[in-house]
């Protein structure tokens, strides 16, 4: 019925918005409010009426959830960075059809999932920030969903974004991108330090690392990618534990994707941390990426645990 047209691994650095004020960070970021510009129009290209975030800010300790309420609209100041991102005013559409008909999804295929419709609940920065981008006009619907996951497996993570993609082409009556929301390496610089790395990567060891990553994601290496991702979230530091990746690469068939990320926004360095906008091709899958993922996540994972 529906079609996943478009996915993403996005940034959503709070510097983007600095780089709209005057002052000695004016245009800094234009690069990566350009990728995220970019993006929007090959979305309205394609037809996306809802763009799905995995948000790494939306710090959740039980479950995964979904904020689908149908319309949001206020005013944000960052708690982590407030002299960053103050008083940033957002409105859109949400799309509650959309957000209960994943959660059954993610439910039936046993990751228990939440739907949030009557909520007060605002979202996080890792979705406000690339919307002011690229949904400034209120074009597209969104749904955001808890992608920094305190207390769960990198596997269930990848299930989520597979049987959201189920969703989505079985049940849902529309065409859908999905945003991982979230950076590579997450070394932020040690305090003190911030403006000496605001355009840099905290380590040589952290941007190798990284760079890497990048070039085996041009290169179509997703086994080797899947099969490294949970001690690159640990040992890389990264976001959300990279929980938004794994939904992004499961929802695309995990170890047997095949296609070649298309780099919009090239690989740079912000306060410490690796970033990036890039697009995955969607490719077609076949049921037989679950228990790839299953099984290829879960090793991994446990062996991080006994590093």
């Amino acid at each position: 019925m529906g079609k996943l047209a478009l996915a993403a691994k996005i940034t959503h650095v709070p510097s983007m918005v600095l780089s709209e004020l005057d002052g000695p960070r004016k245009g800094t970021r234009q690069d990566a409010i350009d990728g995220h510009r970019e993006i929007s129009r090959r979305c309205r290209e394609l037809g996306v009426d809802t763009l799905v975030v995995f948000d790494t800010h939306w710090l959740v300790n039980a479950s995964y959830h979904i904020n689908c309420a149908p319309h949001f609209q206020g005013t944000y100041t960052s708690n982590e960075l407030p002299h960053f991102i103050s008083n940033l005013p957002f409105e859109c559409r949400g799309n509650p059809t959309l957000g209960k008909l994943l959660a059954q999804g993610c439910n039936a295929m046993g990751v228990e999932t939440l739907a949030h419709d009557a909520t007060t609940l605002a979202p996080e920065y890792g979705t406000l920030v690339p919307l002011r981008y690229m949904n400034a006009d209120q074009h597209f619907k969104v749904v955001s969903v808890s992608a920094l996951c305190m207390a769960h497996y990198l596997n269930d993570s990848a299930r989520l974004g597979w049987a959201m993609r189920r969703v989505v082409e079985q049940h849902y009556d529309g065409t859908v991108a999905f945003l991982a929301s979230g950076s590579l390496s997450h070394r932020f610089a040690q305090n003190g330090l911030a403006p000496e790395f605001a355009f840099k990567v905290w380590s040589p060891f952290l941007e190798a690392l990284d760079r890497n990553v990048v070039q085996m994601w041009q290169n179509a290496e997703w086994k080797t990618f899947c099969e490294m991702l949970p001690e690159y979230a640990a040992k890389g530091h990264g976001e959300g534990f990279m929980h938004d990746t794994a939904m992004l690469l499961g929802a695309l068939g995990w170890s047997d994707y095949d296609g070649h990320a298309d780099i919009v926004t090239p690989y740079f360095g912000a306060s410490g941390t690796g970033q990036i906008n890039a697009v995955f091709p969607v490719t077609p899958q076949s049921g037989q990426s679950v228990p790839a993922a299953q099984a290829s996540a879960a090793a991994g994972y446990q062996a991080v645990n006994r590093l």
